[in-house]
């Protein structure tokens, strides 16, 4: 049988035709659906700039199915998901990029950060720490290690916090002294609830060599040396605080009274608290120094007159209800009932109060129990800021 050429010269033709018009097809499909892309991305930033999140992650899935292949979209996505608390669906969006063998370095590296913060908002903190664990060595590193030393810090794992706080100030990103030193003083009240004084006395000196001007560790070791029956070095230890952090004197007073009562040393500390009211009036030194004075006969009668002396400094409600608690008036049977009064209205002003978040508390606190802020409250009670 013999080949006929004229089935290929009619065929060529044929075939171009239709070459021709599949590729116009495809070209015509492309750009509908480029189209589409970017309508719907724009439109999910238009619902996004209004606040309008539900609409907004409606538009971005849209545009997800049209090109799955960006990556901006998806984590555009996850970072919508993890805003409004869909955790789960934040974490499949960013797994899924984990799991493409196309995506760049840099986007793996962001993706396994978004993904870490995923878990970290969901409070799934062991999959948060393996997470962020895995950015060693990447432009995430420093954040990275921010959010572990948190982690660290709600459950209480001190030791690993300070490592962490440790590369942290070695790196540079910032003086972690004072943190390492609160690290050293909470471990430190560990080994005290379990009897070990030695093993306590050794961390906090370590902590007041981390961080000198740190008041907590200084405070925290004076009042071990105290329990240990160690006056002297106790009040070797206040002494040093007075210097070295006298705005923190106020929350100390009540362990120097004790310390210079227990080392037989009344006379100086009077005069050293005496000359910390004098540059800066405070309730709490200004209770230190009626309480030592009034532990003399000969002064306990005019020790009263420091709270009428604190009342021409500073309008003080609380000082003018701690004289009177001691003062006779003459309807002294209405007494009680004015006392009550007093002492309830002066009561909210003798707390502390955080100057990150506001909270107060009737106790001084290291780190806010509310926004967990280390050393964001002030020495002074509210009704003197």
């Amino acid at each position: 049988m013999e080949f006929d050429i004229s089935w290929i010269l009619l065929g060529l033709p044929l075939a171009f035709v239709f070459g021709w018009l599949a590729s116009r097809f495809d070209l015509r499909q492309l750009r509908a659906e480029n189209r589409r892309a970017p309508k719907a991305y724009f439109k999910g930033l238009n619902f996004l700039l209004n606040e309008q999140q539900d609409q907004a992650i409606d538009a971005f899935i849209e545009a997800v199915q049209n090109d799955p292949d960006t990556s901006e979209l998806h984590f555009a996505l996850g970072n919508l998901f993890r805003r409004r608390g869909e955790y789960d669906r934040a974490v499949r969006v960013h797994e899924h990029l984990l799991s493409r063998g196309d995506l760049s370095r840099a986007d793996r590296e962001r993706a396994q950060y978004a993904l870490a913060l995923d878990y970290l908002k969901a409070g799934l903190l062991d999959r948060a720490e393996a997470a962020l664990s895995r950015l060693e060595g990447t432009p995430f590193e420093g954040q990275a290690r921010l959010a572990l030393l948190a982690i660290y810090e709600r459950s209480r794992d001190w030791p690993r916090a300070a490592d962490i706080a440790r590369k942290m100030h070695d790196a540079r990103q910032g003086d972690f002294s004072t943190r390492q030193a609160h690290y050293l003083c909470e471990q430190a009240q560990a080994c005290i609830a379990n009897n070990d004084c030695a093993g306590a006395l050794a961390l906090l000196n370590q902590a007041v060599d981390t961080a000198p001007g740190a008041a907590r560790a200084r405070i925290d070791l004076a009042r071990l040396q105290l329990l240990m029956g160690d006056s002297g070095a106790a009040l070797g230890t206040v002494q040093a605080l007075s210097r070295q952090s006298p705005a923190a004197l106020p929350l100390a007073t009540p362990l120097m009274v004790e310390t210079a009562i227990a080392a037989a040393k009344v006379p100086e500390m009077q005069a050293l608290l005496q000359a910390h009211y004098a540059e800066a009036p405070s309730l709490d030194v200004l209770e230190g120094i009626v309480a030592l004075q009034s532990r003399d006969t000969t002064t306990s009668a005019t020790a009263r007159q420091w709270y009428v002396r604190h009342l021409d400094k500073e309008q003080s409600l609380v000082a003018a209800a701690k004289w009177l608690a001691e003062e006779k008036l003459e309807h002294e049977e209405f007494h009680p009932q004015v006392q009550r009064a007093l002492d309830h209205a002066a009561k909210p002003l003798t707390r502390y109060r955080c100057a990150a978040c506001g909270f107060e508390a009737r106790q001084h606190f290291w780190q806010c129990p509310g926004c967990q802020t280390w050393d964001s409250y002030p020495a002074r009670r509210v009704e003197e800021l």
